[in-house]
């Protein structure tokens, strides 16, 4: 078990601790000297079960709350401490906010310096006390009088620690390991040590983990858990790391980083949360700056309010977190904010989404999204999450997202996995299965309208039908409907099978009084302006008709504007294959002199051959590709 101290400056939290453990907790100088605590203290004692219990001494100042903040997270008990003498103070207060909304889920209040107070002002402050904790989660809370001088209460107070600790679950270890960094410092002849309390899985000697957020790589040469030496560590205690990497030094680290497994490598700088003001604030307005502490860290930011530009006092609202440098989090994870002066606690709450969006965060879908998050767990969320996601989910994100890894998952059946060439994707299967229907529905469309074209390219039918779907998701459908043969591809054209290309009344009539002009012309048929001219059409209307015969594969366009027949193709591949039988290259001097046309003409011919694979150029020479289907057509002839 961790307990945590609370409460107002000198109050006594540090004469507490010692007493209940022999332990001083002020381990500065300047902290013995002034007689209060700077920065946190740690102390370890056997409360009578034969286990350590960590106790974590935070300052009272408020000028340290924000060191107090970072040890904060993870503790299993909080231990007010409030004096006798002065009753409850502001940093009383303050620190009771914090705890209540970190969610720390046992507290026992410490009357301390009972020894220097009558009966009558002890019962009083006792009385203050209750009243304070009337309405919050700590109601039922113990009250202790004790005295750190004489000694008055401690056992008692002891044995309620000792029995809290023996109610106390152990965490579940079944996630992966991460641990928020509270100090860090160098020990001679080891090297560089961290600290923190473990928050989930289990860590052991010989471990490689990532710090985060640089993502520099460190493996654990040794370890301390519950301040003993040890091969493994879990989640719930606290742990010292001896590390060691590449050129590791202790001012690469600093407080609030984390030590995570990799699979949780993933700095955010946006993050949705639940939002709950303290009632005692003022109104918060949209776009307000803060400093957010999670963890042990504590960066700034601004918060987004999601349903409404301001939220008043007391009330809970879903938020994002938009910060000014990345930090790590998941789901569940519960943060505090504070003024930009980092004076007063305004309000906290918890994480929802670690990796919310830019765009689109306050949409129905979006909010509807956020709204089953903070009713549950990832099992609980799925069915929402996939309903309002178009694009489906990143499995490997939902396993940073709620730290849970996919062995561990209970999705139900009706749940698909789909294997993208960006990694996979969740998908309801009624949801694949419209968008496949909505697929081949699609291509039915676009033949209605087109009915001159084969199909279109895959990107012209994503931008037709699919806008909305990111490329790899739309791929992988697309591949799905090829496999099974509810479409076909005719090069880069993408069609129905039993779509057949048919031209317009107008083009096949065109078509007609074209073709005899294109054969005639030979080897060197006419330009499209030529045709035009001759068959007194506008340009344009020529050059449209003789593109769509091109994507039918009647002709080729050789060149701008000039477009040849396939058969007469057919007749020049023959011609090249010839040439190269009897000369054993192709020569632009050989090919011309057989050809009878002009030198520029010829060079078209052949570089044209070389983009569909008819013919290699070797330097100034050619040889023919016999695997080419042009060339297995001529060969054929030949034969």
């Amino acid at each position: 078990m961790i307990v945590g101290t609370a409460g107002h400056i000198d109050h006594g939290k540090t004469a507490l601790l010692r007493a209940l453990t022999g332990v001083a907790g002020d381990r500065r100088r300047e902290e013995r000297e002034r007689g209060i605590t700077i920065d946190l203290g740690y102390a370890y004692a056997d409360l009578g079960d034969g286990n350590l219990t960590g106790f974590i001494d935070v300052p009272g100042h408020e000028r340290f709350v924000h060191n107090m903040l970072a040890g904060a997270g993870g503790i299993d008990c909080v231990l007010l401490a409030v004096a006798a003498d002065d009753g409850v103070m502001p940093q009383t207060r303050e620190h009771l906010a914090i705890v209540e909304l970190l969610g720390i889920p046992r507290a026992l209040v410490a009357l301390t310096k009972s020894d220097r107070v009558e009966p009558a002002r002890l019962a009083e402050v006792a009385e203050q006390v209750r009243g304070l904790l009337a309405a919050g989660p700590y109601a039922d809370a113990p009250l202790f009088p004790v005295s750190s001088l004489s000694g008055a209460g401690i056992d008692e107070l002891r044995a309620a620690l000792s029995a809290k600790a023996r109610t106390l679950a152990a965490r579940a270890a079944d996630g992966h390991f991460r641990l928020a960094i509270d100090r860090v410092f160098s020990v001679a002849g080891a090297g560089v040590v961290v600290t923190g309390t473990a928050l989930a899985g289990q860590v052991t000697v010989g471990d490689e983990l990532l710090l985060s957020p640089s993502g520099r790589r460190v493996r654990v040469r040794g370890l301390h858990a519950q301040n003993r030496e040890a091969l493994e560590a879990c989640a719930g205690q606290r742990v010292a790391l001896n590390l060691v990497g590449e050129r590791l030094a202790v001012e690469l680290i600093r407080r609030g980083d984390w030590l995570l497994a990799e699979a949780l490598h993933a700095p955010t700088t946006r993050i949705d949360i639940d939002l709950r003001l303290l009632p005692a604030e003022r109104e918060l307005k949209h776009w307000t700056p803060v400093h957010v502490h999670l963890g042990a860290a504590d960066v700034t930011g601004r918060v987004a309010l999601l349903e409404g530009d301001s939220l008043a006092p007391g009330a809970r609202a879903l938020a994002q977190l938009v910060l000014n440098a990345p930090l790590h989090a998941v789901h569940g994870d519960a943060l505090v904010l504070r003024d930009q002066s980092a004076q007063r606690t305004l309000g906290g709450g918890r994480v929802l989404d670690p990796f919310a969006p830019a765009r689109a965060r306050r949409t129905p879908a979006r909010l509807a999204q956020l709204a089953a998050l903070r009713d549950g767990g990832l099992e609980q969320a799925l069915p929402i999450l996939l309903a309002e996601a178009a694009n489906g989910l990143d499995p490997g994100l939902l396993e940073r997202q709620f730290n849970r890894p996919r062995a561990l998952w209970r999705v139900p059946g009706e749940v698909l996995e789909i294997a993208t060439r960006g990694g996979p994707r969740l998908l309801p299967r009624d949801h694949w299965q419209a968008l496949d229907a909505r697929l081949v529905a699609a291509l039915a469309r676009f033949h209605a309208g087109q009915p001159d074209e084969l199909g279109p390219d895959r990107d012209r039918l994503r931008r037709f039908a699919f806008a909305e779907l990111e490329r790899p998701l739309f791929v992988a459908l697309l591949e799905q409907a090829l496999a099974r043969g509810a479409l076909q591809a005719s090069g880069p054209w993408l069609h129905l099978p039993e779509h057949r290309v048919q031209l317009a009344a107008a083009d096949e009539a065109l078509r007609a009084r074209a073709w005899p002009l294109l054969l005639e012309g030979g080897f060197d048929p006419p330009w499209v302006r030529e045709l035009a001219a001759a068959l007194a059409v506008e340009e344009g209307t020529m050059r449209l008709l003789l593109r769509k015969l091109a994507r039918l594969g009647l002709v080729q366009q050789v060149v701008k504007d000039l477009f040849y027949p396939l058969e007469t193709l057919q007749q020049l591949a023959r011609l090249v294959v010839q040439l190269e039988a009897r000369l054993g290259v192709i020569r632009v001097v050989d090919f011309r002199d057989r050809l009878g046309i002009g030198r520029k003409r010829c060079v078209q011919i052949l570089e044209h051959f070389d983009r569909i694979g008819l013919t290699r150029r070797c330097g100034n020479e050619r040889r023919v590709r016999h695997d080419n289907a042009l060339a297995q057509v001529a060969l054929a002839v030949a034969a």
